[in-house]
């Protein structure tokens, strides 16, 4: 298993499917991995060195080594992928919709709606990996030191602010941004006032 590689960044491209691939040199030798199109953002420019933690996809007629910024991001991919149903690319895409903070925090609360925004994951499977995944990310979540925001309406009272704002016309990421923003008020985070929800988001999306 290749936990990481550290070299010097000799490429990236984005395929016309939307995957990213990025080439890393490392002891004479270019490894060609895919990863999520956030990583672009944090990486050096082509020619400086860098590290990259990994997983390799072993299948019969192909090998894929997938890619990650932290190893914490690599960790619950592999959580993912152990899902009943959960391939690679299923498990990339939800890393790439969600981020690795909104996807823990929703599986740990019960959220299969915010599961449900990244492509090809319907009620049912985000509803399974909830099932499977709650406890294991909860603890894995304490052991490994990754810290998460807790700032948020819980599951009942989110489903119902987030179907009202997506009434209102926003869309999934600004009510995201304004749930994560506006439950860092300490008061508001331990309220399960829909109404109180509601009206704090609109004026922080209104500002």
């Amino acid at each position: 298993m290749i936990g990481y590689v550290k070299g010097i960044l000799a490429d990236s491209q984005k395929l016309p499917n939307g995957r990213v691939i990025l080439t890393v040199e490392a002891a004479g030798v270019g490894y060609d991995m895919q990863v999520n199109p956030r990583v672009l953002s944090s990486l050096p420019p082509v020619g400086d060195p860098v590290q990259i933690y990994t997983h390799l996809q072993n299948r019969e007629d192909l090998q894929v080594l997938f890619g990650f910024g932290s190893k914490a991001e690599r960790d619950v991919f592999r959580l993912l992928t152990s899902v009943s149903g959960i391939g690679p690319q299923m498990g990339m895409a939800l890393l790439d919709t969600l981020g690795i903070n909104e996807l823990i925090q929703s599986v740990v609360s019960g959220n299969n709606r915010v599961l449900s925004r990244t492509p090809g994951v319907g009620n049912k499977t985000a509803e399974r990996i909830i099932l499977e995944l709650k406890t294991k990310l909860s603890d894995w979540r304490q052991h490994s030191g990754v810290v998460t925001p807790t700032g948020g309406p819980v599951s009942a009272v989110q489903e119902d602010v987030e179907m009202m704002l997506v009434a209102l016309g926003y869309t999934n990421s600004e009510i995201g941004k304004a749930i994560a923003a506006v439950g860092q008020n300490m008061t508001l985070s331990k309220s399960e006032n829909t109404e109180d929800w509601i009206r704090e988001a609109i004026a922080w999306l209104s500002r």
